[in-house]
């Protein structure tokens, strides 16, 4: 007997069950011959690990080491898995095998699971200017705990996750736990770069807040043709060469009003050495040419500076696109709410690695269900958990050879 459609919600537009089926199976199994992931390990393979991390993410508000070990135990997991009844782990594998485990293995699913996914809307939906919103959050734990971490002002470990959000998805993450990392300036141009690695010949527009300020960094965008908008502290330095505003122009940009919108020079600070071998700083403007907008809320009087390399959007769509990197708040406030990202599974980098791709993975399911669906996001992750354990006992009926529909209505 087979399983038709088990689809409680009759105003859903997609099922788990259709979400399930862009996991790409044939993938996974290929990568554990590929990269080896398997050699020493005799029951927690990766494709079980793979699918005990995915259940274990959306079936417990915080996840732990000692909940993943009750979970990979229980009847229900193995149903859903079609893993072996009689197989059995402990907390202190599924520890070594976090530790130990390629991380790749799952970078990869990842990246093809978003490439699929990024498939079903079109980009106008996604945006209009192909617009990539980066930012950090940092997750803590006490000091003594992580094996690596970013050291910061309240004495505690931190692991820093810079992320990449297209509007819809995170389209690219990195870990951080160097102390340097600490710096927005040093970890969101690497953030950066890393997703543009991953696009060959793309126009994005990559949106930061206040953490990209070196004008050096902003010189390296502009010469490696990235395009970027990002806020820029108020006193920034700089010369104008040319100011881009018209007699005639409107100045009402939908809620604030434009001061500023020119084409300037920005200083950068020089290291020199003095005659007694002391180094300072010698600020100098730099050649590549940037554009800073500056506007005002008619909400609170507030003046924003806003610095990026485009001269073609107007100013009133550079104001927008920044407005747009909200979501990327959004989105850190459900990874941390939904999806307890600020709670580390693992104590070491590479654990710390593969609980991110996972979380990002549960995350992307979550998103499309919730955007094919029209709901909010605490109801999708509600109703995703719900079908999935509908789902496993459908699964159950059918092994007992009984007819699940006579029990879901549908």
């Amino acid at each position: 007997m087979t399983i038709n459609k088990i689809w409680p919600f009759k105003d859903h537009n997609i099922s788990i069950k259709q979400l399930l089926g862009y996991i790409p199976e044939a993938l996974i199994a290929n990568l554990s011959l590929t990269t080896k992931i398997d050699h020493y390990a005799k029951v927690l393979h990766g494709n079980k690990l793979f699918y005990l991390l995915l259940y274990g993410i959306l079936d417990n508000e915080k996840l732990s080491q000692r909940t993943l070990e009750d979970t990979f135990n229980d009847s229900v997991f193995k149903v859903l898995f079609k893993l072996d009844e009689d197989e059995r782990i402990r907390r202190s594998s599924i520890s070594e095998r976090l530790s130990k485990i390629d991380p790749d293995y799952f970078k990869q699913i990842y990246e093809c699971i978003y490439d699929q996914f990024s498939e079903l809307y079109s980009l106008t939906e996604s945006e209009k200017y192909s617009l990539i919103r980066v930012d950090s959050t940092m997750v803590s734990e006490t000091v003594g705990k992580l094996t690596e971490g970013l050291d910061n002002k309240s004495g505690k470990k931190a692991v820093k996750y810079s992320i990449s959000f297209d509007g819809i998805l995170p389209c690219d993450s990195t870990v951080f736990t160097s102390v340097a990392y600490g710096s927005e300036d040093i970890a969101l141009p690497e953030a950066v770069i890393n997703h543009v690695k991953r696009e060959t010949g793309h126009q994005n527009i990559y949106v930061m807040d206040r953490g990209l300020q070196s004008t050096r960094n902003m010189q390296a965008f502009s010469a490696n043709a990235i395009t970027f908008i990002c806020r820029s502290k108020e006193n920034k330095k700089f010369v104008e060469l040319e100011s881009f505003i018209t007699e005639d122009q409107e100045l009402d940009i939908g809620g604030s009003v434009l001061l500023k919108d020119s084409k300037v020079q920005l200083y950068t600070g020089v290291v020199v050495n003095n005659k007694q071998g002391n180094k300072h700083f010698r600020h100098e403007l730099v050649d590549s040419p940037f554009r800073l907008i500056i506007v005002e809320s008619k909400l609170d009087d507030k003046k924003y500076w806003f610095l990026t390399n485009d001269f073609k959007l107007s100013a009133r769509e550079i104001a927008q696109a920044y407005r747009r990197r909200w979501d990327i708040e959004v989105f850190f406030r459900f990874l941390k709410q939904e999806l307890n990202v600020s709670h580390l599974v693992s104590l070491n980098k590479n654990g710390i690695q593969v609980m991110l791709y996972m979380t990002l993975i549960v995350a992307m399911l979550v998103l499309i269900y919730k955007k094919a669906n029209n709901i909010g996001y605490k109801t999708a992750k509600r109703r995703f958990a719900m079908e999935v354990r509908d789902l496993a006992i459908a699964l159950i009926v059918v092994q007992c050879g009984g007819d699940p529909g006579l029990f879901f209505k549908t």
